[in-house]
């Protein structure tokens, strides 16, 4: 076990230095324990079967503020996918009692500032906290075409698209517009997913997804058990938008607060997504389930249509610990 300390007392006091003391190949399971802190830091975890597991959740964080429309250098805009605090871009990685941090502020006045830009398959997070604003969680990789250009200058804008699975269990998500978004088969299991109210804002206060699920992908996100929560007014924030026009999102047995929209679901006024989406629900609970009320093109899954979304069907041979 590698030890991160801010006062010293551990064998590294910067959590990326304890990711880089680990080799670049790594084939053995190594846990990395961080002691309660904050941690302001640009982390870049790119070594497999590595367990980051910090002292207690609310006290170890993992933080950072750069921001969307920041200007670089040369003179573009930071943009989305160079504004994370957290890029995991490797594979076998679990994290464990972690905040994942992005401090930038409203995305109304800094757009997008992600937490975490998670690009890998087989990553586990466990009672983690991910908090931001807009676009606070990104599960890559990137769609396979961008619609605007340089939509995807950063990091992996260039990589090949490798579909990964995650698993969120435990975990708490909060942010205001499509604060969850991606192409990852993604499986949030006792999560909450919390919507930020903005006074300034009137109207729609946000959106909880944004999936961008490939044509031809099995499975998108899935929420199994959560609770959708919130301090927004009555119906102001949808379940999901789409971010491409085959995004996958399903809602299984969650509590829905009375901020979720009676409709649930947003076509991000594209009509034409309505005929590729696939957005459904089974035995929802709470003020915001309305399923007389929901979006026509969404679904309202019978029992037996659930069990295809079980966690065992949708990671498949992958059983984290």
């Amino acid at each position: 076990m590698i030890t991160v300390a801010k006062d010293g007392s551990g064998d590294f006091s910067s959590v990326q230095a304890a990711i880089n003391s680990v080799p670049k190949e790594n084939t053995e399971p190594i846990t990395i324990f961080v002691k309660s802190g904050t941690y302001t830091e640009l982390l870049t975890i790119d070594r497999p079967y590595i367990t980051l597991e910090g002292e207690e959740v609310t006290s170890t964080i993992l933080s950072y503020n750069n921001y969307a429309r920041m200007i670089m250098e040369d003179g573009m805009n930071r943009g989305t996918f160079r504004s994370q605090s957290t890029f995991i871009d490797t594979h076998d990685f679990t994290a464990k009692n972690i905040t994942f941090e992005n401090f930038a502020g409203s995305g109304r006045k800094v757009g997008q500032a992600l937490a975490a830009y998670v690009d890998g398959d087989r990553v586990y997070f466990e009672g983690c906290h991910f908090l931001g604003d807009q676009d606070t969680l990104f599960t890559g990789p990137l769609p396979p075409t961008v619609l605007q250009k340089n939509g995807f200058v950063g990091p992996k804008e260039f990589a090949p698209r490798i579909n990964g699975r995650h698993l969120y269990r435990n975990c708490f998500i909060c942010g205001g517009v499509d604060f969850i978004f991606g192409s990852a088969t993604a499986y949030f299991d006792h999560c909450e997913i919390y919507s930020n109210y903005d006074e300034n804002i009137d109207n729609i206060q946000g959106y909880a997804t944004a999936a961008s699920t490939p044509e031809g992908q099995e499975y998108g996100y899935v929420f199994a058990d959560c609770r959708f929560t919130s301090d927004c007014p009555p119906q102001t924030v949808y379940l999901g938008r789409p971010w491409r026009n085959f995004a996958k999102t399903v809602l299984l047995r969650c509590y829905l607060g009375e901020h979720i929209h009676k409709e649930g679901w947003h076509n991000w006024n594209k009509t034409e997504a309505e005929e590729t989406v696939y957005y459904a629900e089974y035995a929802s609970e709470g003020p915001g389930a309305a399923p007389e009320s929901r979006a026509a093109w969404s679904y309202q899954l019978t029992k037996e249509e659930a069990e295809h979304f079980s966690v065992d069907k949708v990671l498949g041979d992958w059983k984290p610990l």
